[in-house]
């Protein structure tokens, strides 16, 4: 791997998945074409997961390569996903067509939901078309899949379309072998498809078809809430630009401060865009895509204006990033067009629940959120929320791996056995997502989301059945996490199966290996904020070495306290007390110009230290995430969470800030029996609380910890002595520290791999589990 600051004609490789019309179409050799315009170099084969390119160059014709797929392919081809990961270069001298390979299951009849094709929007668009603002415009080259099968073979029969009788002029397109809605399970039109409708708090219809779409658009510009039902479930959408009807649903939905999703009006120079955000050739392609994620991009603030408005302060308070998306359906296309500013897209949930996706239940369970509700009469057979990604170090990483990517798999790497037993893997207590292996396939469900409630433990279940009832793979085992308190956990253990207990963060830097095509030994650097260790602790910095037989605890951080357990997840005071208690001892109580005791009261105070030494509701910790909630919270940032990660993302988006490669004191301990080596922070939060009385800029200790941080990283490798690193957990989102890793770990020498097509969160966690699932062969 090289440097993200590597020179333009660093060689890389990149390793593409396209599904869709691709085959038979002149692919293949379009893409040779391609390659040698560009003087690249690798192989491009058909497969039972559609066209697989490798190709190996300059990192800038690569990129460029990967840009000019989309826009260059043959006329009759369509693109319905495009997956690309790097991979080690291996020196191809030439490019080639390889023979098709026929082996693998077929999982082209399981598609994510595609983003509406150009073809369609123009007729949309077209006063002279029949499908003039019909907001349910498809053909075979877009529109609904995984979110309206209820059965296999894909068939209208076996769809939410089932109940649509195809009038004369459908029913031609769709048996004509010609024209590009043959067999289009989805095809419908005005005549005898799908309708909208408008209706108000009650579920009262008040107007449908085309009014219904001008009814909501009007809505929205006057400042209401509307519950829209789109693909996969339903968004609430407000006017981005209106700070009042933006704390309206904030308060409505009890979502105080976390940042909220926008989608943009879809133009050919995408304006909005362009005006309001900053967004390279990558971000953009990403947001063109036919999977159409949300992409985080940074804000050009307060002072950028699009049409007069600018985005209200509450979409994404104090935060430099907001999410943008561009419509992916003919619905979300017409609204847009008719409204003609940015809307918040939120998921159409109460807190803790999954989104709603049927408008019966979305009235009973919104109708004290929104204002009015644009729903639709095609049912939707499964909930998918939108995917979430981002570009780091000039490459795509997935956050939220859901509509446009699920339910495509991931395979296996060709060193692992393969595997004639089904695993379901149950994933993580949070960010929850499901895995079924079959073959060398892994099929990685949507987004579930955390398993905090029991509607999202029914939706856990649910899923669950749907993998294997849509693969026809019933579970002959199923690996899941050692917590024994996650309720992933239980509901595996209670199965008639094999349990599979796989140790968290050992699945999180299998995850990555696997999407990397890596196989034992690595160094995996799993940082994290909770993960059930072996010896009982809570684990979560941690520095394991990988090997064919499971992993070593090479080193970690430095254990302390988390007086109040799980409330310290939303308390980081309690985390910065745990650890300024583990340096100061009874003391710390004494000192009242801290700013982590500042919040407490006075009998809290006096209760904290009985609270750690007896250990009442108090647990041990190596967690980096508890760590940087600690840190945030003695620079006085942030005392109380209103959502996971605020605290962290307020530290790092403050060391975005500054400008220096400063690090402090973080020395080594080795044991002087067998074990892991500590990193202690003990010096660099005594210099941290230094800087703080001297008043040193907040952002410049801010930084100064990241930098050190990954200077700890480097430090392990070197001792550990493995040359390939991966990177992996929930600190990994954090784009700050994770581009300082992967520079000072390649400016040292080392191959470093983070991951691209699933998250590094909690959500990549069923793939890890997967993956050791097959090494037990």
């Amino acid at each position: 791997m090289t440097s993200p600051t590597s020179p333009p004609n660093a060689i890389r490789r990149m390793q593409l998945t396209i599904q869709g019309t691709v085959q038979g179409v002149g692919f293949r050799p379009f893409v040779f074409r391609l390659a040698e315009s560009f003087a690249l170099s690798g192989w491009v084969i058909n497969s039972a997961q559609g066209v697989v390119i490798d190709i190996e160059g300059p990192k800038d014709r690569v990129n460029a390569f990967l840009l000019a797929i989309e826009t260059e392919k043959p006329p009759l081809a369509a693109i319905y996903s495009l997956e690309s990961c790097f991979l080690d270069p291996v020196g191809y001298t030439n490019f080639e067509v390889r023979t098709s390979d026929p082996g693998g299951s077929k999982t082209a009849l399981v598609l994510p939901d595609i983003a509406t094709c150009p073809d369609c929007l123009a007729e949309i668009f077209d006063p002279t078309n029949r499908r003039y603002l019909y907001p349910f415009t498809n053909c075979t080259n877009c529109g609904p899949r995984f979110s309206i099968i209820r059965d296999l073979p894909y068939d209208r029969p076996a769809t939410t379309m089932a109940a649509f009788d195809m009038c004369d002029q459908c029913r031609a397109e769709y048996t004509d072998p010609r024209n590009r809605r043959f067999h289009a399970q989805p095809n419908a039109c005005p005549v005898c498809g799908p309708r909208a409708a408008f209706l108000d708090a009650a579920g009262n219809c008040l107007s449908e078809h085309q009014p219904a779409l001008r009814d909501a658009a009007e809505a929205l510009k006057n400042g209401q809430i509307v519950a829209i039902k789109g693909i996969g479930g339903f968004h609430l959408m407000v006017d981005a630009g209106n700070e009042t009807a933006v704390r309206r649903l904030r308060l409505r939905k009890h979502r105080e401060h976390k940042p909220l999703a926008m989608m943009f009006p879809a133009t050919n120079e995408m304006d909005a865009v362009d005006v309001l955000c900053y967004a390279d050739a990558l971000e953009k392609r990403l947001l063109r895509s036919p999977e159409a994620p949300i992409v985080l991009l940074r804000s050009k603030g307060p002072g950028a204006a699009f049409q007069h408005r600018a985005i209200a302060p509450s979409v994404s308070p104090e935060n430099p990033y907001c999410g943008v998306m561009l419509p992916y359906t003919p619905l979300h296309h017409i609204l847009m067009h008719l409204v003609g500013f940015p809307l918040v897209a939120t998921s159409g949930n109460l807190s803790e629940e999954p989104i709603c996706t049927d408008e019966t239940e979305a009235v009973r369970r919104l109708a004290g959120i929104c204002d009015y509700f644009l729903v639709h009469n095609r049912p939707i057979s499964r909930h998918v929320d939108d995917s979430i990604v981002c570009v780091r170090s000039g490459r795509q990483q997935v956050l939220r791996r859901a509509r446009g990517f699920a339910p495509l798999p991931l395979v296996l790497p060709d060193a692992l056995p393969k595997q004639s037993k089904t695993c379901v893997c149950t994933g993580a207590h949070l960010k929850n997502t499901i895995a079924l292996t079959k073959g060398k396939n892994v099929f990685v469900s949507q987004h579930i989301g955390d398993l905090e409630s029991p509607k999202a433990l029914d939706s856990f279940k649910c899923v669950i059945a749907d993998l294997q009832r849509l693969w026809e793979a019933p579970a002959e085992s199923m690996a899941t996490d050692l917590h024994p308190g996650y309720a992933s956990t239980r509901y595996a253990e209670s199965a008639d199966v094999p349990v599979i207990r796989v140790q968290h963060h050992h699945a999180h830097i299998l995850s990555c290996m696997a999407e990397n095509h890596l196989t034992p030994p690595v160094l995996g650097l799993a940082w994290d904020g909770t993960g059930y260790g072996p010896d009982n602790t809570i684990w979560g910095g941690e520095f394991l070495k990988v090997t064919d037989h499971g992993f070593e605890r090479v080193a970690h951080f430095r254990t302390f306290s988390l007086p109040g357990g799980d409330r310290a997840v939303k308390e980081p005071r309690r985390s910065a007390v745990g650890l300024l208690y583990e340096i100061m001892g009874d003391g710390l109580f004494s000192a009242s110009d801290l700013a982590p005791l500042a919040a407490f009261s006075d009998q809290e105070r006096q209760l904290l230290p009985t609270m750690i030494k007896k250990r009442i509701n108090t647990y041990t910790t190596s967690s980096l995430g508890r760590l940087f909630d600690a840190v945030s919270a003695i620079l006085d940032i942030s005392r109380i969470s209103q959502f996971e990660g605020q605290a962290a993302m307020a530290l790092e988006f403050l060391a975005e800030t500054a400008h220096t490669d400063a690090v402090y004191p973080l020395p080594l301990i080795r044991p002087e029996t067998p074990g892991p080596v500590i990193v202690d922070w003990e010096p660099m939060i005594r210099e941290i609380l230094d800087d703080v009385a001297a008043r040193v800029s907040p952002a410049q200790i801010a930084a100064t910890f990241h930098n050190t941080v990954a200077e700890a990283g480097v430090e392990i490798a070197r001792l550990a002595g493995e040359t390939r690193v991966v990177l992996s957990g929930g600190c990994f989102q954090n784009r700050y520290l994770t581009e300082k890793t992967i520079a000072r770990l390649s400016q040292a020498g080392f191959s470093v791999y983070w991951h691209q097509r699933v998250p590094p969160n909690d959500g990549g966690i069923s793939l890890g589990q997967a993956v050791a699932a097959a090494m037990k062969g």
